[in-house]
């Protein structure tokens, strides 16, 4: 992966990841690894195979837009990929597409890290600890987007989960699962560098954010404060000066970027196999339908399939002189009269698009370029670590100044004044600068779920239904209806 197309010479079993209607005849992917992870270079490629299926997560970030009151779903018509429609309507249920995805795709990750921990004892090596500790966020990360859409669920530790094993194993109590994922993040820290030998692998920075983030998804604020705040600390990273620059393609990597997933659009790919693809998908779903420009040395976007479009009340919600206005959202009639151009409307046509996420001109348009944009998506950036260290301290009751502090940081770089409130006042304060500075990047509609907000913020959302999505029924249909539903479905 990490930007180049690399042999993947093994195929690791898909836990329970079923194939359309072939679920029930599904052959067993367990391989004799006797004459493998025999060197360096067996750990390594099996860690890049690891790495892979992070690429495959741009359907949560769009379903993370989607589910929440940022953007409705778009596309060409009503019955334009069925599964995301559902899911803007908070109507989704056990058999929808886009949710099986995230199931097996998820666990295909999982699988492939605990393929490398199930023979981590195997050979020794200079190193070796570093690429167990990537293989340990890998398998934390997965698991981690696994139980923030589904909550409980079936746990592996350094083992495969094989065809058959979804007959005895069952759904893990979320707690365990969380306490998995922070051993996991706990040993990364403790054997990560903040640098990097190479762009795209994970660091100890990005281990602590994702461990802050989990433990702020527990509400145990003064542990996700303690590590967030070591991170800051730690002077690694800063907020890229100019903001209009962070999501262009020639500003990857960058002083900001705490994690980022690696795309390339030297591969192409097809609908037939998304998976396939090493390019961001997600950014050809929400760009603007049939864009042309008169003059094509004006082009500023390529075209794209109209999904995940902001609302007018997610572009009001920006102040006129936040900066991160017309970086995060498109203004198309804007746009349009500007370049000279013209563009189709889509379904739930409201003018706007995510701007952080469309593609841009000057790809390589491999193979089916909405398919294979380049576009690297910047799962962690700096201003969200300051953001959860600042709501983590609010929360704890520990720190109210520099919980403004670290939000002021934030505000400063938008061009916008200091909020100077403390307790209740200073929280909203928190939790709306993390829907302005973090639109269009997949994390609002759980940070909605996670805070208690979003029944009264997300059309259609039932409470004590709605925080999960549906464990897919093909999936419990596999394992022999042995594993109790998602409550509400």
């Amino acid at each position: 992966m990490m930007k180049y197309r690399f042999l993947i010479l093994f195929i690791a079993a898909l836990g329970f990841a079923a194939c359309e209607d072939d679920y029930l005849d599904v052959e067993s992917q367990d391989e004799n690894s006797e004459d493998f992870f025999n060197s360096e270079e067996d750990y390594q490629s099996a860690l890049v195979a690891a790495y892979d299926q992070l690429q495959n997560t741009y359907i949560n970030v769009m379903l993370g837009e989607i589910a929440s009151n940022n953007t409705l779903a778009g596309g060409e018509n009503a019955n334009d990929v069925p599964g995301i429609q559902q899911i803007d309507d908070m109507i989704h249920t056990s058999t929808n597409e886009q949710l099986q995805q995230i199931w097996q795709w998820m666990y295909a990750g999982v699988n492939r890290a605990n393929y490398i921990l199930e023979f981590q004892d195997k050979t020794d090596f200079d190193g070796k600890e570093q690429v167990i500790a990537q293989a340990r966020f890998l398998r934390a990360y997965y698991n981690f987007e696994l139980t923030k859409f589904f909550g409980d669920i079936p746990l592996a530790i350094d083992r495969r989960l094989l065809f058959g094993d979804q007959f005895e194993i069952d759904r893990t109590p979320q707690e365990e699962v969380y306490d998995l994922i922070e051993q996991d993040l706990i040993f990364a820290v403790d054997n990560l560098d903040y640098e990097v030998s190479q762009e795209g692998r994970i660091s100890k920075g990005a281990a602590q954010a994702l461990l802050g983030k989990a433990y702020l998804y527990q509400d145990q604020f003064d542990q996700a404060a303690d590590v967030l705040v070591d991170l800051i600390d730690s002077g690694e990273y800063e907020l890229v000066e100019d903001y209009s620059t962070i999501f262009e393609n020639d500003n990857e990597n960058n002083e900001e970027s705490v994690f980022e997933i690696q795309y390339s659009d030297i591969e192409g790919a097809g609908f037939g196999c998304l998976q396939c693809s090493e390019g961001n998908i997600a950014v050809g779903f929400n760009g603007v339908r049939n864009l042309s420009y008169a003059d094509p040395e004006d082009r500023v976007f390529d075209s794209g399939f109209s999904f995940n479009v902001p609302t007018q009340e997610t572009y009001d919600e920006f102040d006129d002189d936040d900066v991160r206005r017309d970086v995060a959202i498109l203004d198309i009639d804007e746009h349009a009269d500007e370049f000279d151009a013209t563009f189709s409307v889509g379904f739930e046509h409201t003018g706007y698009y995510n701007r952080k996420y469309i593609a841009r001109e000057g790809d390589l348009n491999t193979g089916d370029q909405n398919l294979t944009n380049p576009n690297n998506y910047r799962a962690i950036r700096y201003a969200d670590v300051l953001l959860m260290a600042a709501e983590a301290l609010n929360r704890s009751g520990r720190d109210d100044g520099q919980a403004r502090d670290y939000l002021n940081q934030v505000r400063e770089r938008a061009g916008l004044d200091n909020i100077e409130s403390s307790g209740t006042p200073l929280r909203d304060a928190i939790y709306r600068e993390r829907r302005l500075e973090l639109v269009g990047e997949g994390h609002h509609f759980f940070d909605l779920v996670r805070t208690g907000r979003a029944a009264q913020e997300i059309d259609g959302f039932t409470s004590g239904k709605n925080e999960l999505f549906p464990i897919p029924l093909e999936e419990i249909v596999l394992a022999g209806n042995r594993w109790e539903q998602n409550p509400g479905y």
